[in-house]
């Protein structure tokens, strides 16, 4: 793969191992107001690599150094992502520039293609769990909306990028099987008790910076939000209900298993 170096002055050293690939959009107009955002000293942010919608990959910092793209954000427990991640700006301007229609703009075919091929790169080069590969939503759940419930999270995992479980389920039914211990219900903001700590607790164990209050509060809401843009993606309105409770059941059993 040929990729393009266009340094970036944004960068400092690590504190921390690698073990982190942090996903993101540019959510700009254009993929060159975003390159040149990133190059800017002023602007102070930066990633490792950005992927254009046809493909082409600039590099901007060497995988060595700490990137300015995750911001205050915290996963596993872990807070400096910076410095424990490399990221991916994935051109695309997301919810903020929307097609004319209101429908998030697509990712094409040769963009995805190549944002498989660099991710399959730096998991040669770098040991990074498959339950630390996350979206910048993920990791920022009430600041950032970013990849996107539009972005094809499955495709990656059958590339090897992280995982997606869902599939049989969503070839034979349209939803996966009924595996949790939750009631039947929904859960909304407002709700507060026991099943609202145990969904607190299953987004906990995935990674998220989930409240253990057993009261769905604003911050619950952020979680559940991003994790349907990232495991539930036709059903992103914060609001937990069956089909997304059992997804975080069968993640957080995923994750918890993968730690043992």
């Amino acid at each position: 793969m040929k990729i393009e170096a266009l340094p970036s002055p944004n960068f400092n050293d690590r504190k921390h191992p690698i073990d982190m690939l942090v996903l993101h959009y540019t959510g700009m107009e254009t993929g060159q107001g975003a390159l040149d955002r990133m190059r800017d000293e002023a602007a102070a942010v930066s990633a490792h690599y950005m992927v254009w919608e046809d493909g082409r990959v600039v590099q901007l910092v060497g995988e060595d150094k700490r990137a300015w793209h995750a911001g205050v954000s915290k996963w596993q427990g872990d807070e400096d992502l910076n410095s424990r991640s490399i990221g991916i700006e994935i051109v695309n301007g997301g919810h903020d520039w929307p097609l004319p229609n209101g429908v998030l703009p697509p990712f094409p075919p040769a963009q995805i293609d190549a944002v498989i091929e660099v991710c399959k790169g730096i998991l040669e080069r770098w040991t990074i769990p498959a339950s630390r590969i996350v979206g910048h939503s993920d990791i920022a759940p009430s600041r950032k909306d970013d990849p996107g419930e539009h972005f094809p999270w499955g495709q990656l995992a059958r590339a090897g990028i992280g995982v997606w479980p869902f599939l049989q389920s969503e070839a034979a039914q349209g939803e996966p099987e009924t595996r949790s211990d939750i009631d039947g219900r929904r859960l909304t903001r407002g709700d507060e008790g026991d099943t609202v700590r145990t969904v607190q607790d299953q987004l906990a164990a995935i990674g998220y910076d989930a409240p253990e209050s057993g009261v769905y509060d604003d911050e619950t809401e952020a979680c559940i939000r991003a994790f349907q843009r990232r495991w539930a993606q036709d059903r992103v309105s914060g609001m937990a209900d069956q089909v997304t409770l059992e997804r975080i059941d069968i993640i957080a059993t995923m994750y918890r298993n993968s730690k043992n």
